[in-house]
């Protein structure tokens, strides 16, 4: 799973932030990591460096083998919690969607004869 991480330019401290970051998301999305090809983290700074009570945004993408790519958004006050509840809102999406898929596999009628 490779995890590629773009900020805005209001974003600082990027080599310590993106480890944190990919800790995170490494963390959260570790039971799905033979099914993730790539990660995007997008950081952003909604205010543009004025104070705000949920002005710091992260979006994810998690493009997945052989299926269309899940993203989820958060905002927060700070990156890191706006990191993990992403984080926390794609594997939620993740579980939803790859549990169907598996529950949709099981019960398919077979076509062999």
């Amino acid at each position: 799973m490779k995890i590629q991480i773009n900020t805005d330019d209001n974003i600082q401290g990027r080599e310590a932030l993106a480890e944190e970051v990919s800790a995170t998301m490494e963390n959260a999305l570790r039971r799905y990591q033979d099914q993730i090809t790539r990660v995007e983290v997008h950081l952003g700074d909604e205010n543009a460096g004025k104070s705000g009570q949920r002005d710091q945004r992260c979006m994810v993408e998690a493009r997945l083998e052989g299926r269309q790519p899940v993203a989820a958004t958060a905002l927060a006050p700070t990156l890191p919690l706006a990191v993990q509840a992403a984080a926390d809102k794609l594997a939620r999406l993740l579980d939803t969607q790859i549990g169907r898929a598996n529950r949709l596999q099981r019960t398919a009628p077979s076509t062999e004869a």
